[in-house]
């Protein structure tokens, strides 16, 4: 999808207006996993951990987390509104997280080799979830954003404007006419009498977009 800048007939992908604090949130939210790399190298640094091929393993993927992080970050300062088909900090995220699961079992499978005595860790597998967890998000945050939108063309246009909401869609010659209703919001006057009112209000650069529709529908008679 294009953004907001762009020009043409594709869809527009629209963000909440809060879209910037959210995406700078969550690369926030990375000093977790960040945290777990943290203790697993403070562990090997003092030598209560040996420096395993695993755990060489986790600082290299660790390292790129750690870029990817810083990438994301300057992203936000240059550029709020992308984002990229596939979250490669979240997959880093979830390397991390998925190494550390493992070592930590494996140790404790270790120590239960010589014990002779079996435990249930859940630690290992609360990693192991939440490495799933940022799977999930790494290939479906770009679904999510993309729920929102706004198409424009020549038969119509049509859009979504929440993320739960329904999607619409409209002919042009199904349109009476369009009025703004308020700073980010239109009335759109059907044909047959009825009318609809779409608020552009919690996305960003909502009033924009909304000019953009109430321009296209203005063009309309001088295009015919």
């Amino acid at each position: 999808m294009k953004t907001a800048a762009s020009a043409g007939t594709e869809p527009i992908t629209l963000y909440h207006r809060r879209h910037t604090q959210r995406t700078r949130g969550k690369a926030l939210s990375h000093l977790a996993p960040a945290a777990v790399l943290l203790v697993s190298a403070l562990g090997a640094f003092t030598s209560s951990e040996s420096l395993s091929a695993l755990v060489w393993l986790e600082f290299a993927i660790g390292a790129a987390y750690l870029v990817l992080m810083v990438r994301e970050l300057r992203h936000l300062g240059h550029g709020p509104l992308h984002h990229e088909r596939v979250a490669w900090l979240e997959i880093a995220a979830a390397g991390i997280l998925a190494l550390e699961g493992y070592h930590i079992w494996h140790r404790h499978h270790e120590a239960e080799a010589v014990s002779g005595v079996h435990r249930f860790h859940l630690l290992p597998w609360l990693y192991w979830v939440l490495a799933v967890w940022y799977i999930l998000m790494a290939f479906g945050i770009a679904r999510i954003l993309d729920r929102r939108y706004l198409h424009l063309h020549e038969e119509g246009f049509s859009g979504r404007l929440t993320l739960l909401g329904k999607p619409f869609a409209y002919r042009w010659h199904e349109v009476a006419r369009i009025e703004p209703a308020d700073n980010a919001a239109v009335i759109i006057h059907l044909t047959d009498g009825q009318t609809r009112q779409l608020s552009f209000a919690d996305l960003h650069n909502g009033a924009t977009h909304r000019d953009q529709l109430l321009t296209r529908a203005a063009a309309l008679p001088a295009e015919a």
